[in-house]
Formats: C-alpha cells, structure tokens, sequence
C-alpha cells in the first residue's frame, strides 16, 4: 500500500488533495455554525445561508490552487507550508464575510472567523494524519531501518526531514546531550537522553546512530563517538557544511565496517576487576602514545582511574591529537595528563622523564612496526625497536618502576623479515633484564594484527574500497590472527595486572582467518558486491607477498610452553631465554653494525642469532584478478 501510494504520480496525487481540501470547506463551514449556533443539528437555522457553500467550495479550489496546497509534500510539511495554509484559509475568512454582506445571506459575523480557524485546523490536521498513517505502514512492512538522530540542532531537524522520505531509513527519536531537551517533541520525535541507546540498541528499537552535528569541533565529536562506540552504537557521522559545499564529505562517505564484524568468533571478553585495581591511582606512563595501540591505550586508562597519565610521543602532531582528545575524557576527573615530547633511543630524555613524573608503569608502545618499510630502513628500525626497548626498559629498573610491559607481535615468532626479528630480539632483552631485577616486574604481550590500526589491512581495504577498487590482497592463502584495537589494548592493561616476571602473553585468538575472506566480507559489508564472473562493482586483485611476509604466522615459538592465567582467553608462555652473556653479545655486535651502517652485518646478526629466523625470498610480483 505504501509503495503504491509513493509511486502514483504526482500529478493524481495533486489532484487528490485539490478534492480534499476543496471537501474540507463545506465541513469546515457547517461546523463553524454548530459552533457558533451551540448544536451539532443547526440546518434548520441555516436555510437563508446555503448559498454560502457551493460558493466558498468554489473559492476554496481556486485558493487551494492558487496557493500551490496541492504540491506540499507529506515529508517536508514545516512552517512554510503552514503559512501557504494559514493564506488560503485567510482568503476563506474574507471572501465568506465579503459574500455574506454582498448576497445579504444570513450568518451571525463570527461565523466567517470560526470558519477560517476550522479549515486551518482541520488542513493541517488531514496532511498530519495522511504522514501518520503512511509512517505506520511503512513501520509495519519494516523495510526501513530505525535509527536515531544524534543532535536535536539545525542539521537534526533538516536529516529528520529528507530521511523521512526514504524508504529505508526510519527515523525514530532524537538524542542530545542538552538536559532541557529531554523528553521533549521536536518534528514529532521525542528528544531523550545518550544514556539511553544502549538499550535501545540491544532490544532493536535502532540499529544505527547518525551523528548530526556538523558544527562541533574534532574533539567534541571523538568524545561522543568514544561514548557511543562503548554503547555498542553503529554510528554514521554527517558531514560538515564547510565538506559538503566541497564535495569531501560526500566523496569520503562510505558505509563504516565495524571490525567486530569482521572476526570470525566472538568478542573477547576482557573487562575485570583485576586491570582496575592494578592501574588506579597510579601513573602510568605510554610510550608511542600518539599511535594505535598507545592512543586506544590512554582512552581505556581512562576509564580504570590512574592518578596521571604521561603521554611520550616522538610525533609532535601525534601527541597533540591524543592530549586534546584526553583532555576532554578527563574534564568531569582528576586525572592528570602530562605530555612530553622525546625519542625512546634518547636515554637522557627517557631517564628525566621518568624521574621527574615518578612513574609507576610503563607500557611500551613505541617501535616501528610496519614491515615493508622496516625491511628498506632496517638499521632504523633496529635501532628504534631494539635499543629503544633497551633504553626504556633499563631506565625503568633504574628508576624503580614496578612494571613494564613490552608490546610485542605475533610476527617475532620465527621471523622473516627484520621488523619480526628486531621485536623477538627486544623480547630477549626484556627477559635477560627481568633475571637481574628485584624490584622491576617485565612482561611481554603479543598481539596479532589488530584490526583499524595504521597499516592494517582495514583502513587499507576501506580506502580501496572508498575509490572503487580494486582490493589488494598479497596472496589468496595467506592467513593472520586478528584482534580489535579495544581487544589488543585491553590485553596489555591485563598483562601488567597477571605479571610475575618474564611473561609472554598471548590471546586466544580463535583460528587463524584468510585475509582475502576479510577483504571479500568488508567489500559486503560496505554494501557493494565483489566483482566475479562479470557481476559486481569491486574486484579483488592478488598481488603477491612483499619482501619479509609470511604466509602464516604463529603466536608461540613452542605450544608446550602455554600456562593458565586467571582469565581462559589470555594465556602465558614460559619460553627459552639467552644468558645475560648471549644478551650483551648480541647488543655489542648490534651497535658496532648500526655505527658502521652495515645492514649486512645486521642481517647476518640477526640470522645468527634469533631462533627461527630464515628470509622470506623476494616473491615476484604478480597481479591476478579474482
């Protein structure tokens, strides 16, 4: 019945409403004489006037026309389109009084204004009832998705009014952070508090949120996609004016992809009591805290209380992005957020940081990670990944710092290409430093490939998917354990709280998942079709693995050295350590390697040294089309 009624044509439509406004005059008069005359049964009292009806009819039509009644749209029925009712009824009211006095018909002199004021009413009312009850249906067929309206502003009102045209968005309520508008109906919505989506969320009430408030600077906006992601809100952001009038906002528009959506077990749980008591009051310092992992970091510290927060960040724009996103987490808090500035191979910076903030725990988050470039710049990314984990680590034993945790990857088990390698070696370090520590408790944790962060293949396919293709993949059997960023960071806040000494941490990841499988279900899940056979829109390109990748990778270098933690899904590895001999050794040749700038040396020491490494052969690279 709906569609029906949207694809009549505009002009049957139009003529419709002519019929039922020019209906609406006749009934409208009548009821202004009971009204006036005090009984519904007033016709014997308006013989003398019945003139009166076919002539106002009449009139009625050709106002109505005039007047353009006919072409108002159900959908965008506001106050312009009262106005042009209020004109046509004010035209009635006139022209009722005008023929009254011209025909000498009867009729008591305020029937003419009771008149005006019934055909407005009962107009507006019939165009009212007319949405209500299309809405209804469309409700009732449930092709159109329920949202909610974040931002009961301008830019709320106006998305409430072109989605009420669409056929398959729904809107249903508004929500704004405004207390004074709680509870209140605006365009016919009820206006209530953030708090309550989560609810709403999980009873299907809506299943999208839709953030219209283009004026609202950066950090207001990651604040409230912070609350609603934690509410477990899809989430669709309206762009700017300033990107609309552009085109950037539409061009870079697509469907987001919630990385949950793309595992292939559920999500971890990792919310304990045991991370909060570990971290509250404490201050707890981030290296790399502009990344991420470091970034994600900071947001979940938040939430467990430490007494300050030390952002150490090489990137000066990083660290600023991430100190004014905090500092609007933390306003209704004490927590104290310090930004410092610095490199973790500068040792004299490292070491006055840490004396002068007095921390308690690091977490490690600073290396390079990704493993194309490190493989071209790999004396760099030794440098950075090994002798700044050195430099970090024995600056907090030194300081008396009671934990660090290393934040390591999957990739450092049985390496092929150096940026696996320089982590395995920081591992070593770490350990060798833990035998020889009484007060200092070091731990690892490896991460897969956490979905979202830079680099990883999400916002990689989202891009490539965003220009219309095609989505490159390096192999069709190559496959990654994955984890969401939420997931990876919570896993290393958990660490420091299970730490005794030496540990690896691993997540129970499930199995390990193709990432061509990834690439075809986001390519779905942006709402396009992978391009096979000649049907689709986005094609999938294989394109050979890099220099260094593996088509696998493990998370522990032996099984059989797994061990419980008092969480089932996080798991703790006792493996083999060097001597402290072996350690030093390494760290000589290492440094004497890096002074002569001699990659081979460095990747002689490393095959040499690091259990398990072989180099991945150059593949040839190829282009296939799926």
């Amino acid at each position: 019945m709906e569609r029906q009624l949207r694809d009549m044509p505009r002009s049957v439509k139009g003529l419709l409403w002519l019929f039922i406004d020019s209906l609406l005059v006749p009934l409208a008069l009548y009821l202004a004489f009971s009204l006036r005359l005090g009984t519904p049964s007033s016709f014997p009292m308006m013989q003398s006037a019945w003139g009166l009806f076919p002539l106002l009819t009449i009139l009625g039509g050709v106002a109505s026309y005039s007047f353009r009644l006919h072409r108002i749209q159900l959908h965008s029925f506001d106050a312009f389109a009262m106005r042009r009712i209020g004109s046509v009824a004010l035209v009635l009211t006139v022209g009722a009084t005008m023929l009254s006095y011209m025909l000498g018909l009867w009729a008591p002199r305020s029937v003419p204004l009771i008149f005006g004021a019934v055909y407005f009413l009962a107009t507006i009312s019939a165009r009212l009832l007319a949405l209500a009850l299309i809405q209804a249906v469309l409700g009732r067929i449930g092709d159109a998705m329920p949202v909610a309206i974040y931002g009961a502003g301008v830019a709320g009102i106006q998305l409430a009014s072109a989605l009420r045209q669409s056929r398959d968005v729904r809107p249903i309520l508004f929500v704004d952070d405004n207390p004074a508008l709680w509870g209140v109906l605006i365009s016919g919505m009820l206006v209530q508090k953030p708090a309550t989506l989560s609810n709403l969320v999980v009873d299907g009430t809506i299943k999208r949120v839709l953030l219209a408030m283009p004026s609202i600077s950066a950090t207001r906006q990651s604040k409230i996609m912070t609350t609603l992601e934690g509410q477990n809100c899809e989430v669709y952001v309206m762009p700017s004016y300033v990107d609309l009038v552009t085109g950037k906002g539409l061009s870079d528009f697509t469907a987001p992809v919630c990385p949950d959506a793309l595992l292939e077990r559920d999500k971890v749980d990792l919310d304990i009591p045991d991370v909060a008591k570990a971290y509250a009051g404490r201050t707890v310092l981030v290296t790399g805290a502009g990344g991420s992992i470091g970034a994600e970091l900071c947001r979940q510290l938040i939430s467990i209380q430490p007494a300050h927060i030390v952002l150490f960040e090489r990137s000066e724009f990083a660290l600023y992005q991430i100190d004014r996103e905090l500092r609007s987490l933390v306003d209704p808090t004490n927590i104290q957020i310090t930004t410092r500035l610095g490199s973790v191979i500068d040792a004299p910076r490292v070491e006055e940081v840490l004396r002068e903030t007095n921390v308690d725990i690091i977490l490690h988050a600073a290396a390079y990670k990704h493993v194309p470039l490190v493989e071209e710049n790999e004396l760099e990314g030794a440098r950075n990944n090994i002798f700044g984990t050195q430099i970090v680590a024995e600056a907090a034993q030194a300081a008396g710092v009671e934990r660090f945790i290393l934040i390591s990857t999957d990739k450092a088990v049985r390496p092929t290409n150096i940026m696996g390698a320089t982590k395995r070696l920081a591992e070593l370090i770490v350990q060798d430093l833990q035998t020889r520590s009484t007060h200092t408790k070091f731990s690892m944790v490896r991460f897969g490939n956490v979905l979202g962060s830079s680099g990883s293949v999400l916002p990689l396919f989202e891009q490539q998917i965003r220009r219309g293709g095609p989505v490159t993949v390096t192999h069709p059997d190559v496959t990654r354990f994955f984890m969401t960023i939420p997931e990876a960071a919570r896993l290393v806040l958990l660490a420091g709280a299970f730490a005794t000494g030496g540990d690896v941490f691993v997540l129970d990841m499930g199995k390990p998942m193709k990432v061509i499988e990834i690439a075809r279900r986001m390519i779905t899940l942006s709402g396009h079709r992978v391009l096979e056979n000649g049907e689709g829109d986005i094609e999938i390109e294989i394109i050979g693995l890099r220099p260094g990748e593996k088509l696998y990778e493990e998370l522990l270098i032996n099984d059989s050295s797994l061990r419980s933690t008092p969480h089932d899904k996080i798991l703790r590895a006792e493996e083999v350590m060097l001597s402290q001999i072996e350690v030093a050794a390494i760290l000589r040749e290492l440094s004497k390697a890096l002074e002569a700038r001699n990659a081979q040396a460095l990747r002689k020491l490393i095959e040499s040294r690091v259990d398990g490494y072989h180099r991945q052969e150059a593949v040839t690279q190829i282009t296939t089309k799926l």
